[in-house]
């Protein structure tokens, strides 16, 4: 390709043009759209079309690799201001007969040790050519079948990994649209923490996008000098393809380069990486820190210092990484600025609203001589479910969409307990006793023939909770129930604090970049949480609170066919259940029957153990415990299907033996004989964790442990089939009314 005929695709750069400002956003608002818009390297699509439609007044054009190009003015100097606009991510190199995706790094070289290790069970969208995006899961190890495998299941490498969309087959993955080569990014947000930090996946990728358009909304064309190409670069990951092709063609005289900081490679990198904290201002980034600052650079130095700007020096490599040909000349005037990145190619990637502010000041001033103080508006902060009270039997999906969005770690599980109330039936008289049970009860006039039965299921869900808050102001958390640390480290969470729900981080060990995460944290580990906060008196003025519980941010998802994910199926399918029965049976049904939403199970079946022991001593022990909770499943890639073998979608489950309860062979087989006799798909088998059933054996009672299939328990994309949900609460109401 000439370059006459590049500059014709690059948009005319000879041609001089006066452009209206874009339309009135903020630039948190845009740095918020940018960061949500997925732009896997070398499949930036999207966001190059976001990109166009957001500058179209400045009549940008898009090369062949995909480059966003503006070009303002003519004549020398020749000026270049460049971004990139990719991020790392994953492509479907291969699909599995049973309808599970593999997929190849991109770029294929790992951004840093940990970083395939922090997709595991991770919601993901995978970007077809032509078509909506598709919801999937990278599958991820069950927490409760890992005790009983000599060699836990980790995710280390792409090797690991397969995507789960909820199909059964190759074809019905074709036939939703997706195909080898789609790209498959992480599902993400932005999230605003304390002191106007943000944080969210490939924020440390787009800061410079942000800046651009904020620059490029600001600009006065009559006040520059020359020729100025601003360029949103394609492929930074991969070798710097992108920003390659546009500085050899437009040959500036003058560059500014505005991206993040990048750590060395290799041995001989050991030890260069960047230092600079968030907050620390803008860096100008350079191969050494410590040298004085000189050319461009040093105008940019005295141009921040005289208008108050905080700007210093950091480590980065060069943006023009080693290649197979040899890297395009730096233009004789160069500089690299960035902001300081927390957390480098993780979800937890975080910088400072203000270091951004002070960027895109700094580029107005240097490039038209005047600036004016960028808007940032504050993100709004996690929306909290509140159910409203149905007037009509909902759907399962929508009970599970409810209840799955309420937040409710062991311990701290009000909001459930208050959702359920209100999903339940107009009618149902709740009572709430001292251990937060809630109790829903049918009793006759007079003791009914038959055994008194009970069905329990459990509404807390694992988390953490804050410890103590240290000095540097991170808060100092502790664990809520089991859960691979790997769901956990290195993402944002919630802390849901009395004045509402406080977004942070959740910290990685010291020495990720070099060793990873540990495959065995000791148990009771303590971890830190960063919610923006610089001191501990800091962090208390955000309303955080020693006791406050957190996890990671849900979502209710669909996936193909009736299969759906979300954190917490454990146990909101089983409330849901009951529910659904509670509608089913009406206020009219006249048997001796107990609904209990049980609490504390994740720390030791704490409620149920406590209204156990309160009807026994009443004299109101139930004969027969109905314990409905998951069936943690090994229908997943992952597992061995020598244990815990019932795929989801084939039916609830009875289930005969886990770690806490034995169901006696014959009432098994009577609950199978049951679900056949009314049309309800069955399976039976052998899993791990406990029941809430098994609280009440010691004062007698029969537990018949009921659940439904799951794959990945614990894990932050559990994934059920809602049929085995809706066959759950059918078997609930046809036992509640039979059972002999």
């Amino acid at each position: 390709m000439s370059r006459r005929v590049f500059l014709m695709l690059g948009g005319a750069f000879l041609a001089a043009g006066l452009a209206a400002p874009a339309a009135a956003q903020t630039l948190t608002q845009d740095l918020q759209k940018i960061v949500e818009t997925p732009a896997v390297t070398g499949y930036e699509r999207r966001l190059s079309a976001w990109l166009r439609q957001n500058l179209a007044s400045w009549k940008p054009q898009v090369d062949g690799l995909g480059d966003v190009i503006v070009t303002i003015g003519h004549g020398s100097p020749r000026r270049l201001l460049a971004a990139p606009m990719d991020e790392p991510g994953y492509v479907v190199s291969a699909i599995t007969p049973e309808g599970f995706l593999r997929v190849q790094r991109l770029p294929q070289l790992a951004p840093n040790p940990v970083f395939d290790e922090l997709w595991s069970a991770e919601p993901v969208a995978i970007f077809p050519l032509a078509g909506r995006a598709v919801t999937g899961i990278v599958a991820g190890p069950s927490v409760h079948l890992q005790s009983s495998r000599p060699v836990p299941v980790h995710v280390r490498s792409p090797e690991d990994i397969y995507i789960d969309i909820g199909a059964d087959s190759a074809a019905e993955v074709r036939r939703a649209g997706v195909d080898l080569l789609d790209p498959v990014a992480l599902d993400r947000s932005l999230y605003q923490l304390g002191s106007g930090k943000l944080a969210g996946m490939a924020v440390g990728d787009r800061f410079g996008c942000a800046a651009l358009v904020e620059f490029l909304r600001r600009l006065d064309p009559s006040k520059l000098q020359g020729t100025l190409v601003v360029a949103f670069a394609a492929q930074q990951w991969a070798g710097a393809r992108g920003i390659e092709r546009i500085t050899d063609f437009v040959r500036p005289g003058e560059m500014v380069y505005v991206g993040a900081a990048e750590p060395g490679r290799g041995p001989s990198a050991a030890g260069a990486a960047p230092t600079r904290e968030p907050g620390a201002g803008v860096l100008v980034a350079g191969t050494s820190p410590q040298a004085p600052l000189a050319g461009l650079p040093a105008e940019l130095e005295r141009l921040a210092a005289a208008h108050r700007i905080p700007l210093t020096t950091d480590y980065s490599v060069s943006p023009f990484p080693p290649g197979y040909s040899p890297a395009p000349d730096l233009p004789p005037r160069f500089a690299h600025l960035a902001v300081p990145v927390a957390w480098r190619a993780t979800p937890a990637e975080m910088i400072d609203s203000a270091d951004l502010a002070h960027l895109a000041e700094l580029l107005e001033l240097y490039f038209q001589g005047t600036s004016s103080a960028p808007v940032l508006t504050p993100l709004a902060p996690p929306a909290l479910s509140t159910p409203e009270r149905p007037k009509t039997p909902p759907p399962v999906p929508a009970l599970l969409k409810d209840l799955v969005e309420t937040y409710g770690i062991s311990e701290r599980e009000g909001p459930v307990r208050e959702a359920v109330g209100r999903l339940l039936p107009p009618w149902a008289k709740t009572e709430t006793d001292a251990a937060g049970n809630l109790i829903l009860r049918w009793q006759p006039a007079a003791r009914a023939a038959g055994p008194r039965l009970l069905f329990v299921a459990h509404t807390d869900e694992i988390g953490f909770a804050v410890q103590s808050i240290a000095a540097d102001g991170r808060l100092e958390v502790v664990s809520r129930g089991g859960g691979e640390l790997e769901y956990f480290l290195g993402h944002p969470v919630i802390v849901l604090t009395r004045s509402g729900p406080r977004p942070g981080v959740l910290e990685l060990p010291a020495g990720w970049q070099k060793e990873g995460l540990p495959l065995r944290p000791e148990r009771g580990a303590v971890w830190r949480v960063d919610v923006g906060a610089r001191t501990a008196a800091q962090a208390r003025e955000l309303g955080v609170e020693a006791g406050d519980v957190l996890t990671i941010p849900k979502k209710y998802r669909t996936l193909l066919a009736a299969r759906s994910s979300a954190r917490s199926f454990d146990d909101r399918v089983g409330c849901t259940a009951l529910i659904a029965a509670a509608w089913a049976l009406g206020p009219n049904f006249h048997r001796d029957v107990t609904f209990v939403w049980s609490t504390g199970e994740e720390l030791g079946l704490h409620g149920a153990a406590a209204i156990a022991g309160r009807l026994a001593a009443e004299g109101r022990e139930p004969d027969v415990v109905f314990a409905i909770d998951t069936f943690v499943s090994s229908d997943s890639p992952l597992e061995s299907k020598r244990f815990a073998d019932a795929p989801i979608g084939r039916g609830f489950v009875v289930r005969a033996v886990d770690n806490s309860n034995i169901v006696p062979l014959d009432l098994a087989d009577r609950m199978v004989r049951l679900a056949r006799a009314n049309a309800i798909p069955v399976q039976y088998g052998v899993t791990g964790g406990g029941n809430d059933g098994s609280a009440f054996l010691r004062y007698g009672a029969i537990d018949v442990a009921l659940g439904w299939p799951l794959r990945y328990s614990h894990s932050p994309g559990e994934v059920i089939d809602t049929r085995d949900a809706e066959g759950l609460a059918r078997i609930l109401a046809a036992a509640a009314r039979s059972w002999r």
